[in-house]
């Protein structure tokens, strides 16, 4: 059995069918086009160069065509890059599905949303639980689906759902620890704060930011999603603001696109909860790429940090 793109090490040869989950045209320093190929199994993916490119290949190999790839990886900047030998469309595999050559949650689609299902079975506060019921079900089908982001973490199939749950779980515990924090009006936070994701992305092929994407964003998107099911439920009141202070506040900063700091307890620790699992998503990555004994690559949104995987870990 091959091992998983994701997995190949630094020096290694690759000799195996994959999906080009994006292509993006580029000029080069000389002129001429270039197309930035990142090619996936179902372990992850990893960036390729094709040079010199033709119109011919910019159509040959576009988004979602599986390719036969023949190359080794190199270090490019303190990162895996794909250097290609020889590159073919995958004539044989036409019964293939995109969907078995790309990243996905650990755990299944449909035991994830039976999982949320439950959080929002044990709120006892009857407004945040219609709103939060009502948005959740409006969009399962893309929310069970969609990637988290484009890149960094949980940029994979179902990965926005799997990042809920586990913010979930993390918002029980503290909730246990700290009980003076209102436990439904988190889960309602962390169940909503990125559910405009849905619109703000393309989805899980060759994923990219939509035009309302780029001209507004999620956050201030599902601010007034809330605004709309509390007006179409007929429910008045200060949860109402107060969760959506909370998808306002959740990236902290203004810097970070946060159009206000938190201000209420629970915007503060949903802010924590959300960055604590999306660095350990990507730490978790790069370090099961890494031997014992060794540092990763570079991970682009932790300050460009490597980090250390000790012989004496698990």
């Amino acid at each position: 059995m091959k091992k998983g793109i994701d997995h190949h090490q630094i020096g290694e040869s690759v000799d195996q069918y994959l999906l080009i989950k994006n292509a993006k045209k580029g000029i080069a320093s000389n002129g001429k086009p270039f197309l930035t190929l990142h090619v996936s199994d179902k372990s992850g993916e990893i960036e390729a160069k094709m040079w010199g490119v033709t119109p011919e290949d910019e159509t040959k190999y576009s988004s979602g065509t599986i390719v036969h790839i023949q190359g080794d990886v190199q270090d490019f900047r303190g990162m895996r890059q794909l250097r290609l030998k020889t590159i073919r469309p995958a004539g044989g595999l036409e019964q293939s599905r995109t969907e078995d050559f790309l990243p996905s949650a650990p755990l299944g689609r449909e035991e994830m949303l039976e999982k949320v299902n439950q959080y929002l079975f044990e709120m006892s506060n009857a407004k945040l639980q219609r709103i939060t019921r009502h948005l959740f079900k409006k969009h399962q089908q893309d929310f069970s689906v969609s990637p988290a982001a484009t890149k960094n973490h949980h940029e994979f199939v179902s990965g926005l759902l799997y990042h809920v749950l586990s913010m979930l779980e993390l918002s029980r515990s503290i909730s246990d620890l700290y009980p003076t924090l209102d436990k439904d009006l988190l889960y309602a936070g962390v169940i909503l704060h990125d559910m405009a994701k849905v619109r703000e992305l393309s989805g899980p092929m060759a994923t990219q930011y939509t035009l309302e994407g780029k001209l507004i964003g999620h956050i201030s998107m599902m601010s007034s999603e809330v605004d709309e099911a509390a007006k179409e439920l007929g429910i008045e009141g200060e949860e109402v603001l107060v969760l959506q202070h909370l998808i306002l506040s959740h990236h902290s900063k203004g810097e970070w696109g946060s159009p206000k700091p938190p201000m209420v307890r629970e915007a503060e620790i949903l802010h924590m909860i959300d960055n604590i699992d999306a660095k350990m998503n990507m730490m978790d990555r790069a370090l099961e790429r890494a031997a014992p004994g060794e540092f990763t690559e570079r991970i682009f949104a932790m300050d460009q940090r490597s980090f250390y995987k000790p012989t004496f870990t698990i």
